[in-house]
């Protein structure tokens, strides 16, 4: 049985003081043993958040990571100064970074293979736009960014090092969500091509979340079908939505 993830991603938002009244607030409020519960706030934020959750069981998370150790990588963070604050997951590859950012499959690759040489835990974003979804290239885009992603990645190392985090596009930060049904659709192939690309038994074990306006009223829907093992929460992580959703059950 995939023990369930959700995590919240907060994107550019929080100073530090309002980062505090938040995980104060919260915190006292989570308490599940069968959820891994992650927080993934601004840089400027990480250390100070690990305090304040260091006698709970949620864990710290980054939003992005450089794929080198040092140098003069202007306005870039290494793992290791993620690790010194005491994250022990890392999103790559959300659309928004690929968007922006310009991060391409290959990078994201890179940097996957960074967090797992130091044996965290990389969540794996994936997803295609509204205008692939209308054109019925949703699989080949989905199957492509998985094989140029995990590319040199061990079957061990997929098991104990990898979350995949499917999120269309076009249900990010739209207030559209894709129906469980889509969602569930996505996430089995996802699986399927795990299993392709490694095998049976490592598709098995790997935890595919969803991630597009999960919020509390479509929550349950969406993390009760059978290959959907959590949730990558945006904007309803920034509210008591967040505390709604983990508990959802």
């Amino acid at each position: 049985m995939r023990k369930k993830i959700i995590a919240g991603n907060w994107k550019m938002n929080y100073t530090l003081s309002q980062a505090e009244d938040f995980v104060n607030e919260i915190s006292k409020q989570i308490n599940v043993d069968d959820v891994d519960v992650v927080l993934c706030p601004n840089f400027v934020c990480l250390d100070r958040i690990n305090e304040l959750i260091s006698d709970s069981n949620v864990k710290l998370g980054a939003q992005n990571v450089y794929f080198e150790e040092k140098g003069a990588y202007t306005g870039e963070t290494s793992i290791d100064m993620l690790i010194s604050t005491g994250v022990t997951y890392c999103i790559v590859g959300h659309s928004e970074r690929r968007q922006y950012f310009n991060e391409t499959d290959e990078i994201v690759n890179q940097k996957a293979k960074k967090i797992i040489e130091k044996d965290l835990t990389a969540i794996v974003c994936v997803g295609e736009t509204l205008e692939q979804r209308n054109k019925n290239e949703m699989f080949e885009v989905i199957e492509n960014q998985l094989i140029n992603g995990l590319k040199d990645i061990s079957k061990e190392q997929m098991k104990r090092n990898i979350v995949i985090a499917y999120e269309p596009i076009w249900a990010i930060g739209t207030g559209v969500t894709a129906t469980a049904s889509q969602a569930e659709e996505m996430c089995q192939f996802i699986r399927n091509v795990i299993a392709k690309l490694f095998d049976e038994n490592t598709a098995e074990v790997v935890r595919i979340q969803y991630g597009g306006s999960v919020k509390p009223s479509n929550a349950k829907e969406i993390l009760n079908m059978p290959n959907i093992d959590g949730a990558l929460v945006g904007g309803a992580s920034l509210t008591n939505d967040f505390v709604a959703i983990v508990n959802y059950d």
